[in-house]
């Protein structure tokens, strides 16, 4: 987060593709989106290969002029830094690096490396574009969001879109609606329907920062089904105060020219006046989700006007059917269709992130039959089996709909228990304060003013709380308890005796428990309500009164190569060891 934080102040424009992406995928990225380098952090192992992998497919791709950036803390040792750069990586920096640059240091030199303008270096014909080449539509569209590309060429890409009939549909909604998910589900329902027999072209905007000018191009790594050369995918920023980039028109003819049977243009969360999209595209769908607030709220929201087909996604949520039937409503008063009900609107609620959901399934229909009469050609009836719902049947959510705060209340639990425990603080130490002055005035003989210490005694009694009295109570015999030279529980109708006291080198007994040695009833409930000892709640310690006796800590990192490499090491590791553990050094994919 840092370092893409620092990299959109400067002005660049990421596209984050996230943890664990083979070699293909980062190539595939890089060449379909045109861009001037790669940063990658690599700590698990397989570096040497992995980047020079990485060199290799980029140039057979003909991406050589991409930079690759690497990075790995200590595990990538000067030796293999030095044959890396010798290989064709750009830099990889190192832990001296980091402390002679600093983050920003490093990431300025990442830009000043990189910062090379691509838009000017536009082919010389368009062959590759119309023969389907990647390569060739990411510089065509690099050129036509730079304003570098030849009018006489520009030309040529909206003729030749212009003679195909290809749709495009436009899919927008409020930003955190699952927009991408749903546009990959829906790509991945066209590739099965229709047997990978189709093109498919996705173009994705995301805003531009006004602050520094750069942009988090995040839409891709919700992508699971964009297969290459069956799917091309692109990131755009806005670059501008719109929802769309200028070229938009011209991108969408770019793609109808490389061959995309059906084009799906993605905008940026839009408020509630935005309806940018539907000038552009010839179907428009419109996701939102079911907290919109009051009904009387959708009638602000523009989109409802223009709107082909309305999303309800995460329809799991709570209020997922009544959003429905109320959308539903606003559709009918919009297009003044009075003679329809609200199951008639083209509505469908949708779960994106449920596998195989009919809802979704459901709206690919509408959309394909849509799409269908402007233009698409499918190759036959289609493979999926059509739906009849026209929302998410499964009512089974991950975290159900009566739960979804949960870890609000757990929060609330804890910040509840907080405040009782300096509450109980207060009590216990105003308890013990008065009973102090009640001893000291009756040592001096007495004092009328006095009369009144046994009832404000009492009354701090009677505000003390049961568990912190109990704990008071008892803290006498847990440090008696502690005291002695073993201490005995019993488990399961069998005792067991810990020695309390490890011998040093210089011959003192050292307690495995050190008690606090508080004078202060109430910081001692603090301590007893808020940390207490190993084994006693809150468990802040530790869940065991004491650690196992004959166990040294070791880390074995047994992660390396695949599963039955893993395995062999991990036993290596363990043999001759009295307990064995395992660490996965955040490498569970592997393991």
């Amino acid at each position: 987060n840092i370092m893409r934080r620092i990299l959109q102040s400067q002005g660049v424009e990421v596209i984050h593709l996230g943890h664990n992406r083979s070699v293909d995928e980062v190539v595939t990225a890089a060449v379909q989106e045109d861009v001037q380098g790669v940063a990658i952090s690599s700590y698990q192992g397989g570096h040497v290969e992995y980047f020079k992998y990485l060199v290799d497919l980029l140039r057979e791709r003909g991406a050589g002029h991409v930079k690759v950036f690497g990075g790995g803390g200590g595990v990538i040792v000067p030796a293999e830094i030095d044959e890396l750069h010798a290989y064709g990586v750009a830099r990889i920096f190192s832990p001296q690096d980091g402390q002679a640059l600093g983050l920003p240091g490093m990431i300025n030199t990442l830009v000043a490396a990189a910062d090379v303008s691509l838009a000017d270096d536009v082919p010389t014909d368009l062959h590759g574009l119309f023969g389907g080449d990647d390569a060739s539509l990411a510089r065509i569209i690099t050129a036509l969001e730079c304003d570098t590309l030849p009018s006489v060429m520009r030309a040529e890409v909206r003729a030749a879109a212009e003679a195909r009939a290809v749709p495009v549909l436009g899919i927008t909604g409020t930003g955190g609606s699952g927009k991408s998910s749903l546009t990959d589900e829906l790509v991945r329902r066209f590739r099965l329907d229709n047997g990978d027999k189709l093109k498919i072209a996705v173009i994705a905007v995301d805003p531009t920062r006004r602050r520094g000018g750069g942009a988090l191009l995040g839409d891709r790594i919700r992508m699971n089904s964009i297969e290459p050369g069956i799917v091309y995918f692109r990131s755009l920023a806005t670059r501008t105060a719109a929802t769309v980039p200028e070229a938009i028109d011209d991108i969408v003819a770019a793609t109808k020219a490389w061959g995309a049977d059906v084009v799906f243009v993605e905008t940026p969360g839009i408020g509630q006046g935005d309806d940018a999209i539907v000038e552009h595209v010839d179907t428009s769908l419109y996701v939102m989700t079911p907290e919109f607030g009051a009904a009387s709220q959708l009638e602000k929201i523009g989109m409802l006007d223009f709107a082909d087909v309305v999303a309800i996604n995460k329809f799991d949520r709570r209020g997922g059917h009544d959003a429905l039937r109320d959308v539903g409503r606003q559709l009918v008063r919009n297009r003044e269709a009075f003679g329809q009900g609200p199951d008639d609107m083209p509505v469908y609620g949708t779960v994106a992130s449920r596998f195989n959901d009919d809802g979704v399934t459901a709206l690919y229909g509408e959309l394909k039959r849509r799409l269908a009469e402007q233009g698409l050609n499918t190759p036959d009836a289609g493979l999926l089996t059509p739906v009849t719902t026209k929302a998410s049947s499964s009512d089974t959510a991950i975290v159900p709909p009566a739960r979804v705060r949960y870890l609000s209340e757990i929060a609330e639990s804890v910040r509840s228990h907080h405040a009782k425990v300096d509450e109980q603080v207060a009590v216990a130490r105003r308890r013990q304060q008065l009973r102090a002055v009640e001893e000291m005035v009756t040592a001096g003989g007495g004092d009328p003013a006095a009369a009144k210490l046994p009832e404000l005694i009492a009354t701090a009694e009677a505000d003390l709380d049961a568990e912190a009295r109990a704990l008071l109570d008892g803290w006498p015999r847990t440090v008696e308890d502690y005291s002695g030279d073993e201490h005995t529980v019993t488990v399961r109708g069998r005792d067991i005796t810990t020695r309390l006291t490890k011998e040093s080198l210089s011959g003192t007994h050292v307690p495995r428990v050190a008690l606090p040695r508080f004078g202060d009833d109430g910081e001692l409930v603090r301590f007893l309500m808020e940390e207490n000892l190993p084994g006693r709640f809150p468990f802040t310690a530790g869940v065991f009164a004491f650690k196992r006796d004959g166990e040294r800590p070791a880390r074995m990192f047994a992660g390396e190569g695949d599963a039955f490499r893993t395995n062999r090491r991990f036993h290596l590791l363990s043999e001759g060891q009295p307990a064995t553990r395992l660490s996965t050094a955040f490498d569970s994919v592997t393991l």
